[in-house]
């Protein structure tokens, strides 16, 4: 998390919280999106106070679970341990919230859910919950991820040849934006190693189980990150937050 942002304290069962509060007793705005929607330079320029993120809260409390205290894991690895804690804790990242604590404020953020388990789980169990849901095209998300240089993108590819890549796009890519894709002369190990980071991304979370559940609640605000420039954004979670508040 970027150091600019105000930071919240999150605790977790068995940890000292005075004065705190569970955070199913208190309005939380949620940030709903898959890697490369673009939440991270929307916290930057909302700066509201933050939770600790999703890979934190993982890092934390998640992978101690199962005998790992500071994974060195790729993407894929952590895939598959989130992915085992989820069959056991159905509500996910969204259960961990349910039992955590914080320090009553408003806007009070959290980055964030994934999927139609979790967040159907923080709508029914974390009431005062609100949902900002980011969406963008997996062609999209794949070439934020080719730009962004996160060292945290790593994952493992057997092979980066064309084959593999056509395989990794079956059910993300249209050929039409394969094609595109490879048209950005990125090296082919590298456009396979991201592009199986949105394909395995979507396999986990499907966004479009996310949306049929928050489709239509007034407690969900969707955005296209396509379309909205970053000002555009941060003033429709603004005046979202002002309409929770009147």
């Amino acid at each position: 998390m970027n150091a600019s942002l105000t930071r919240a304290s999150l605790y977790l069962p068995g940890e000292e919280a005075p004065q705190s509060r569970p955070l199913a007793e208190m309005p939380l705005l949620i940030l709903v999106g898959l890697t490369g929607v673009g939440k991270t330079s929307l916290l930057k320029r909302l700066n509201y106070p933050t939770l600790p993120d999703r890979r934190e809260l993982v890092d934390r409390y998640v992978f101690p679970l199962y005998g790992y205290a500071q994974p060195p894991l790729d993407r894929s690895e952590r895939f598959a341990l989130t992915r085992r804690f989820r069959q056991e804790h159905p509500g996910g990242v969204a259960e961990i919230l349910l039992n955590g604590r914080a320090m009553p404020t408003w806007p009070l953020l959290f980055d964030g859910l994934r999927g139609e388990e979790e967040v159907g789980f923080a709508l029914k169990r974390l009431p005062q919950s609100y949902f900002i849901v980011l969406e963008a095209r997996d062609l999209t998300r794949l070439s934020r991820l080719l730009g962004r240089g996160d060292a945290f993108d790593k994952v493992r590819v057997d092979k980066g040849d064309l084959a593999t890549l056509r395989q990794l796009a079956q059910g993300v890519l249209s050929e039409a934006e394969l094609e595109e894709a490879l048209s950005w002369q990125v090296p082919l190990q590298e456009l396979a190693a991201k592009l199986k980071i949105v394909a395995e991304e979507r396999k986990n979370y499907n966004p479009d189980g996310t949306r049929k559940v928050l489709l239509g609640s007034p407690r969900a605000l969707f955005l296209d990150t396509e379309a909205l420039s970053l000002d555009e954004e941060a003033a429709a979670i603004r005046a979202f937050v002002e309409r929770i508040h009147a």
